[in-house]
């Protein structure tokens, strides 16, 4: 099905929004005189998409027209052909980007969060550049991987990727715009120059498109004869590339977008999904959805399936849309606290330039393809028995019964990474774990194993300590050191 979606105008704003538009303007034209000449390109692309956000905020979407894709729209990952073998000639058409420019403060870290380590002391970013050259040394293709960094991350980024320096593997970096975040209450930009970071924004994994064309590398792709990019999170280790999709996007010319999709449970409420919206197909996120329908978004029965931000897109079909100026991306508005004061953020997802493309669809994959590591709890996963390392990828071990993983929940005392480590001596063995709580003040000595559903609640001002080669199965732990039968 051939999508196309036209560019908003701006020209027939109503007068307050021109007016609040002929501001901002005036405000960022003194910005840029405080500020370095990169910066300017940045604050013209902040106009546009603030105009954008003043013709579309009172826009809302009828939910009546929201449903569930049809048939046709979703494949499913199984009904492709391949069994994984390798398309040497697909492959050396690829890129592998990540979306890099996060920063490790939700985990107590400084620094880009792609600097964790996450097993077998490798980092994300390790990770990320041994499975790019794996799959060059399997297909002896020169498959390059790319990073979008955020100002916050990037001379972080350089200095990591520095011992990778004459490797085969070519590593590829830009960077996303920088964006002033805006007082909410009088609609005016929070910085007047570019010496404090925190007074400006990445806006979104969506400013891709527009900043791998400014930084040169779309047209340099192309001009090396790539014709996909595999689009992911650096924090989702189970992003790889996928010879069966790889192999069914190169057989399928038409096509120029993919969004792997998977299986909603419970616990992935709030993720976006894909929907029919008058024949198009769309990215919907929970904060486009009317409150009063917020319910029906989250339920697991309309919507079954929601994005995991793995993307396939054709870099032929990006030159064209921003060529055209046609690219549309629905507006977030984020607001955050800052000062005592509300900001406001404006941001995109990449994902929802799905509408742009032609005969875009959704690939429903195994929940496999989509391991986040968001915390601290699910760091404990990736860094137990429950995973193997092979060439950079994580694998569930064989021994693990259900495919499905533990659920596991860390009080306060674990947020942080570093306080997170010294709780444990070694990661617990929780090959046949189900669940996991843990509350207060716990430590865990070397090779504790734990069994089914296992509760450890430590009381204000106690601390319990979990002995060395402990075995809990089915236990709750209490602050008063009882072992209770579950």
């Amino acid at each position: 099905m051939s999508q196309v979606t036209k560019p908003v105008v701006v020209d027939m704003m109503p007068l307050e929004a021109q007016n609040k538009a002929d501001s901002m303007r005036v405000a960022l034209n003194v910005i840029k005189q405080n500020v370095a000449p990169h910066l300017h390109r940045n604050l013209d692309g902040y106009q546009q998409l603030y105009e954008q956000f003043l013709v579309e905020a009172a826009l809302t979407i009828d939910w009546e027209k929201c449903n569930p894709p049809p048939d046709g729209m979703i494949v499913n990952h199984s009904s492709l052909n391949g069994d994984n073998a390798w398309h040497k000639e697909a492959a050396n058409k690829l890129a592998v980007l990540k979306l890099n420019g996060g920063l490790g403060t939700s985990m107590g870290c400084t620094g880009p969060k792609s600097a964790i380590t996450v097993r077998d002391g490798m980092t994300f970013l390790d990770l990320a550049v041994r499975q790019v050259e794996d799959l060059n040394e399997r297909c002896g293709s020169t498959v390059p991987l790319m990073l979008m960094n955020s100002f916050n991350t990037h001379t972080d980024t350089d200095l990591i990727l520095r011992k990778y320096d004459g490797r085969p593997t070519k590593i590829l970096r830009f960077n996303q715009s920088q964006m002033p975040r805006i007082f909410k209450d009088v609609s005016q930009p929070v910085p007047n120059d570019d010496k404090d970071n925190e007074e400006w924004f990445p806006p979104g994994h969506g400013d891709l498109y527009r900043s791998l064309q400014a930084s040169g590398l779309l047209d340099q792709l192309i001009a090396e004869g790539k014709e996909y990019l595999f689009i992911s999170n650096i924090d989702n280790l189970g992003a790889v590339v996928d010879p069966n999709i790889l192999r069914y996007f190169h057989d399928t010319p038409d096509c120029e977008f993919i969004m792997e999709v998977t299986d909603k449970t419970r616990a992935d409420v709030k993720g976006g999904t894909l929907i029919n919206y008058e024949g198009q197909l769309r990215l919907l996120e929970l904060a486009q959805v009317p409150k009063r329908f917020v319910g029906e978004f989250k339920s697991i029965t309309k919507f079954r399936i929601f994005n995991t931000n793995n993307l396939w897109v054709r870099l032929s079909a990006i030159k064209r849309i921003l060529q055209a100026k046609a690219m549309h991306m629905e507006i977030i508005e984020n607001k955050k606290a800052f000062r005592d004061r509300t900001v406001v953020q404006l941001e995109q997802a990449v994902g929802s330039a799905i509408k742009n493309f032609a005969n875009a669809r959704g690939i429903n994959v195994p929940r496999s393809r989509f391991l986040p590591v968001k915390q601290c709890q699910d760091l404990l996963l990736v860094m137990s028995d429950l995973f193997q390392t092979h060439c950079g990828r994580l694998m569930l071990n064989e021994a693990r019964v259900f495919n499905t993983l533990p659920l596991v929940k860390l009080g306060e005392e674990f947020k942080k990474v570093g306080t997170f480590l010294s709780r444990f001596e070694t990661m617990p063995k929780v090959l046949e774990l189900d669940h996991l709580t843990v509350s207060g003040d716990v430590r865990f000595g070397r090779d504790v194993e734990l069994k089914g559903t296992v509760i450890i609640i430590a009381s204000e001002g106690q601390r319990i300590d979990i002995p060395p080669c402990a075995l809990l199965e089915n236990k709750i732990v209490t602050g008063d050191f009882r072992i209770l039968e579950h």
